[in-house]
């Protein structure tokens, strides 16, 4: 893959729409005229952006009407210096980007960040009942901090989390952020050089990274301190739910696997033993055929239902 012209190209097949006065970017892809394809909307991870998805991004168009955003903060999309960055800020966002796109039904794929945005929204949905605006079909998780008493941040994300945060935003550069990245990508599965480029481009795109790093680590705490809603949206959800993780990712690994099998009822985990915390990325076969065989189970669970 020539990551320049694909991330290129990831930008013109675009669009953007307004939130509170930010300008968000998104993507859509399959055919959004065909309203007997499900839709599944995508939800991408920190500190990267929706063209982590590239990799699957074809193939789930063949059976999907698929959307993504960048959320604010991340990628095309603004990204305020001054702006309270916060998980239920990003749900809020999503909820906004359902409206926009007209959704009522759909699908949720999420990685990483995004884990913890699809637990808001599973746990607004799951408050919301027959009233729920959208209606959650499903939700596939990758590696994320699912629960936080597991999640083992790396020393560039405690760094950036800890008072010396808006210091070290300001220092970051190409070669720090590669280093902290590359430490949770398995290690025969590294990204190559170019497709690093990319990434930093994507962090550094309006500035973002020097000026907001700090503040996009905010979902720490949002995590302790939601815990309990958000583990329980896990624990009591009607929605199928389905764990692909990288076990060889340090942060949320095998470990994080390990606990939502202790705590979840009947839980659905595939681990992958040989890829990290980008197992789309890293091997996008193995996490497509996850996805397929869990949204086929669904099916048939489904129409077996009275």
């Amino acid at each position: 893959m020539d990551a320049q012209a694909s991330l290129e190209a990831w930008r013109a097949a675009g669009a953007y729409f307004n939130y509170r006065g930010y300008e968000i970017f998104y993507r859509t892809g399959g055919d959004w005229d065909d309203a007997d394809k499900p839709v599944l909307v995508l939800i991408h991870g920190f500190p990267t952006a929706s063209w982590d998805w590239v990799r699957l991004w074809d193939q789930l168009c063949a059976d999907y009407r698929v959307a993504a955003l960048d959320m604010i903060g991340f990628g095309y999309s603004d990204k305020p210096a001054d702006h309270a960055y916060s998980i239920m800020d990003q749900a809020d966002l999503h909820d906004a980007f359902f409206a926009q796109l007209g959704i009522k039904r759909c699908h949720l794929f999420v990685h990483d960040y995004g884990d913890t945005v699809g637990q808001e929204l599973l746990a607004r949905y799951l408050e919301q009942g027959e009233g729920a605006a959208v209606e959650l079909l499903s939700i596939c998780f990758l590696n994320g901090g699912l629960f936080p008493e597991q999640h083992r941040a790396t020393l560039t994300q405690r760094l950036l989390h800890s008072p010396l945060g808006p210091v070290l935003s300001r220092l970051m550069n190409r070669a720090r952020f590669a280093k902290g990245l590359g430490e949770v990508f398995g290690p025969d599965t590294q990204p190559s050089e170019a497709e690093m480029d990319a990434f930093w481009a994507l962090a550094m795109e309006k500035g973002g990274m020097p000026r907001i790093g700090h503040k996009l680590l905010g979902y720490i705490d949002d995590r302790r301190q939601h815990r309990d809603r958000w583990v329980g949206a896990l624990v009591n959800s009607t929605v199928p739910m389905r764990v692909i993780d990288g076990a060889l990712d340090p942060v949320s690994g095998a470990h994080m696997v390990a606990r939502y099998r202790e705590l979840v009822p009947n839980p659905d985990t595939l681990l992958l033993p040989h890829v990290g915390h980008y197992p789309h990325w890293e091997d996008p076969k193995a996490v497509l055929d996850g996805f397929v065989n869990f949204q086929s189970a669904t099916l048939k669970a489904r129409q077996q239902s009275p």
